[in-house]
This record gives C-alpha cells, sequence and structure tokens, in this order.
C-alpha cells in the first residue's frame, strides 16, 4: 500500500521545482519561508514530517500571516508568496484539493498591506564606478607597462602576454557592460541576450524582446556606442576565428576558463557578478549588495527626469508599461521643488 506523501515532503517536492524555475537566492528566501510555515504548523500540533498532506488546512495560511506580523514588511510578503505557491503546487499536482480562493482570500485579509516604496539607491556611488571605469583603461596599460618594465630590471616576472590581453578584454566588457546598462535602462537579462546583429549602429538603437515579450526599440548613448566598439575590437579575433557570422554572435561574451576559445553568451548571473566585482572593487566591500544590475535601470529612469522633467518620455525609454511605475521616480528629480520650498520656509 502507498504510503501517502506527507506535508514535509510536498514541501521538498514544491522547492525542487522552485529551484529549477527561480533564481538561487530566490529558491533560499522560499526554502526559510516554508520552513517557518512548518515551525508553525508544528507549534500547532501538526507534525509535518507525519501528517499527510491532503489533511492541511487552509485556516494555516491565515495563521503564518499573523506570525509574520513581527517580520519586515519585505520578508512577510516574500514568505506569503511562497506558502500560496505551496498551495498551488498541491491542487495542480493532485497532492490534495485546497480552496485556493480562500487561500489567497485569508492572505488578502491577515496580510499587511504594503505601501509604495520609494525605488533607493545611491545615484552618486554609480556615477563614481562609471567615471573610474570610463578612466580606467590609461592605468590599466601602465599597469601593463609596468609589468613588462619589471621584467627588463628583473625585479619580478610579468604574467605572459596572454593573460594581460584576456585581463584587458575583460576590463573592456565590463566597461561596455556598465555603460549599457547606465545609458539604455535595459534589465539585466535584456542586455545579456543581446547579439551584435541586434545593433543597428548607424542609428544607434537596437529591437529587443523585452518584458512580456514584448517588441521594442533601446537606443544607445554616444559613450555606449563607443565602449562597445572598444570591446568588439578588442574581440574580434576570438569572434573572427569562431566560425560563425558576426551578427550571430553574443554583444556580451564570457571570456573565462570554460569558455575557452569559444563565443558563449553571458549568462545573467554572470552579468550580475560583474556589478558585484567592479563596485567592490572601486568603492569598496562597505557597498557590497547595494548596487546591482536593476541600480542602473533606476539610474536610467532617474537621468530622464532630472534633465528632461518629462514623465512621458522617460515612461517609454524606460519601457514601462504603467505610468505609475514611472511616477516612483520622480520624487527623485524634485530638486527645484525643494530649492523653492526651502526659500521660502528657511
Amino acid at each position: 500500500m502507498t504510503q501517502p506523501v506527507t506535508i514535509q515532503q510536498a514541501i521538498q517536492r514544491y522547492l525542487e521545482t522552485v529551484e529549477g524555475a527561480r533564481s538561487k537566492n530566490t529558491a533560499e528566501t522560499y526554502r526559510f519561508g516554508l520552513q517557518s510555515f512548518a515551525d508553525l504548523l508544528a507549534d500547532n500540533k501538526t507534525n509535518p514530517a507525519e501528517t499527510p498532506v491532503s489533511g492541511l488546512d487552509e485556516a494555516a495560511i491565515g495563521w503564518f500571516a499573523a506570525r509574520l506580523k513581527d517580520y519586515a514588511p519585505a520578508t512577510e510578503q516574500l514568505y506569503l508568496q511562497a506558502a500560496v505557491g505551496f498551495y498551488e503546487f498541491l491542487a495542480a499536482e493532485g497532492l490534495s484539493a485546497p480552496n485556493l480562493h480562500r487561500v489567497r482570500q485569508l492572505v488578502r485579509m491577515r496580510g499587511r498591506k504594503s505601501g509604495q516604496r520609494l525605488p533607493q539607491f545611491p545615484r552618486e556611488a554609480i556615477e563614481q564606478v562609471l567615471g573610474e571605469m570610463m578612466n580606467d583603461e590609461g592605468r590599466m596599460q601602465n599597469e601593463g607597462q609596468m609589468r613588462s618594465d619589471d621584467v627588463e630590471i628583473g625585479d619580478s616576472p610579468a604574467p605572459p602576454a596572454g593573460n594581460l590581453d584576456a585581463e584587458r578584454l575583460r576590463f573592456l566588457r565590463d566597461r561596455a557592460f556598465l555603460v549599457t546598462l547606465a545609458d539604455t535602462g535595459l534589465r539585466v537579462h535584456e542586455i545579456c541576450a543581446l547579439r551584435r546583429g541586434d545593433v543597428d549602429w548607424n542609428e544607434g538603437r537596437a529591437v529587443i524582446i523585452g518584458k512580456g515579450d514584448k517588441q521594442a526599440v533601446v537606443r544607445f548613448s554616444n559613450r555606449s556606442l563607443s565602449a562597445l566598439r572598444d570591446y568588439l575590437a578588442a574581440r574580434a579575433r576570438l569572434d573572427g576565428g569562431s566560425g560563425r557570422p558576426l551578427g550571430s554572435l553574443p554583444l556580451f561574451a564570457r571570456h573565462d576558463k570554460g569558455a575557452g576559445k569559444k563565443v558563449k553568451p553571458m549568462t545573467t548571473a554572470t552579468g550580475r557578478h560583474i556589478v558585484e566585482e567592479r563596485v567592490r572593487e572601486i568603492l569598496g566591500a562597505d557597498f557590497d549588495g547595494r548596487i546591482t544590475p536593476h541600480s542602473f535601470r533606476h539610474y536610467f529612469v532617474t537621468t530622464v527626469l532630472r534633465a528632461s522633467g518629462n514623465l512621458k518620455l522617460a515612461q517609454e525609454l524606460a519601457r514601462h508599461t504603467n505610468i505609475s511605475v514611472t511616477q516612483r521616480y520622480a520624487h527623485l528629480s524634485d530638486d527645484e521643488l525643494d530649492k523653492g520650498y526651502y526659500e521660502i520656509f528657511d
């Protein structure tokens, strides 16, 4: 006779599907959330390791929402999202037949209403990163020359020329990547998916398939195009030896041992790593986690608003479906309102 699936076993199955479909961080957050949910059940005399999942009551998510009041609002929302997803998984897999309408209703009734949070990011820090990257090539070339000089005077051996070329190639890629993020508003998965043939170099634009599988036009600044040309020129031998049409090659490629001499597209994980690595290198460890690829999208939207004051223009360039999303950034371009206020009251 087949043993019934327990709540704990069902949770494990659900987390395995999450790990296959979501990022590592999201999967880890869901794991913590469902562990809290299992702890709640145990506290209410329902042992998850022994109780069949078919006996799980929808009311448990109401108890869970009440317990999460002591958590930060963002954590509460994520944990409830994980729990609702678990109930939906049970229904989809036929492991039980929860009343999903009731589940969602309990979450709406007992979960906190999260207020609209204004996007915050260290604008000046991003500008410092961009400034350092734009001015860093000369320093890098000087360092390469110093290493050669070291060999001549016998103080220390220089790394092989191939290592220097690879280091320079990664630098040029990272510079082009960060400047393009800042000046286009591309999301990290969009920029990683770009191919060389997607860019119209004469018009300074590209047609992409963005969020929601919608086609959109993205425009490139002169400095982003210049940085991209420098990077692709340094990559010319690698691209030429690929045996593939240049237009089909990724705009941003991996340059690691795993890629070897093949031209492989960057993953979003590599994109995030570039941001983390360059931010730490330029700003120090205090900025770990404070600047992400999406921070550069925030930077793009607020730059447009600061320069133009045109909310509709910012919405179109950022490809926001709803202008209310763009309005969240408007408070960051209110310098004149601030100035007027303080002139009156101070």
